[in-house]
């Protein structure tokens, strides 16, 4: 299993504010528009399973799907699933969400799309299956399969074995995108709160109103807080310490946006949702969040 380094504190607003629509080469000739341009994509490796029989060596690493697609010939910036492999990724900058028409592209490089199973995630751990992917279309609608107004921060693609001759069996993946996005911006606790604490520092202020600001850039059609913690201490105490957090964020954004018209929620997930290892202090530290997710209005 490999993993990226994330960003934790908070995306650069400057970045979010270019993050306008692009088009991007689809793999297997033509072009695909993501509305929310590069941080469309996919950009963790949470577990690759490779197949048997498995691809070249230079096409097993699995970072190879991550980022902005970037296929630029045979053998090179993609990786092969390998006969029946299975990749889950995840998105940390962004959030897969429902739209009309389709809501995730898969960079599928070479000249056949092979046979893959398509999953999709809030957590990590309860999948929805959306379907397969297959006859030389990538892309795919997923309102079929979810709630309207779900948010999912993972998907996981497993090769059906419909190919799996030559030097690279399976699926040979670039990059994954959804098309349906919602910038997701990660604040640590330790930038909020006091340790155990709920209200809202001082110093914290500074940084809501940068998020306010973009808020009031991008008007998106809704709003959703999400609350994080690490995992020392019971089950039941994180949940509601996430969720009084997320509460916090929530009612100052509410109070400075103040005529705001689109929909706002705010939920705490306790520990479920980690984005590091819990085994170290770092990693609990990374943990300890507030994601803010904006969801784009229909025709952006």
């Amino acid at each position: 299993m490999k993993k990226i380094s994330l960003l934790f504190i908070l995306i650069p607003f400057w970045a979010l504010a270019q993050s306008k629509g692009k088009k991007y080469p689809a793999g297997n000739g033509g072009t695909i528009f993501l509305p929310q341009g590069d941080i469309s994509f996919a950009d963790e490796v949470v577990d690759f399973k490779r197949g048997e029989p498995d691809a070249v060596s230079e096409s097993c690493d699995s970072t190879l799907s991550l980022g902005i697609s970037d296929f630029v010939g045979v053998a090179s910036n993609f990786t092969s699933l390998g006969c029946g492999g299975k990749l889950t990724l995840r998105f940390s900058d962004n959030a897969l969400i429902d739209i009309p028409g389709p809501d995730l592209y898969v960079f599928e490089v070479g000249k056949y799309i092979e046979t893959t199973q398509l999953f999709v995630s809030k957590n990590g751990k309860n999948w929805t299956n959306v379907g397969v992917i297959s006859g030389g279309v990538s892309s795919v609608d997923i309102g079929d399969s979810v709630n309207l107004g779900d948010v999912f921060h993972y998907v996981m693609l497993e090769d059906l074995k419909s190919d799996c001759k030559g030097s690279w069996p399976g699926a040979d993946i670039d990059a994954v995108a959804a098309i349906g996005s919602g910038t997701q911006i990660n604040l640590k606790s330790a930038v909020l709160f006091d340790f155990d604490k709920f209200d809202l520092l001082p110093a914290s202020k500074k940084e809501l109103d940068k998020v306010v600001e973009l808020i009031k850039n991008e008007m998106p059609s809704k709003i959703i807080i999400e609350g994080h913690t690490d995992n020392l201490g019971s089950e039941s105490y994180n949940l509601s310490l996430s969720e009084k957090r997320a509460s916090s964020v929530k009612n100052y954004i509410m109070i400075k946006l103040n005529a705001f018209k689109g929909k706002t929620s705010s939920i705490g997930y306790g520990s479920s949702l980690p984005l590091s290892t819990n085994e170290s202090k770092d990693g609990q530290d990374k943990n300890r969040r507030v994601s803010i997710i904006l969801l784009p209005k229909a025709n952006n």
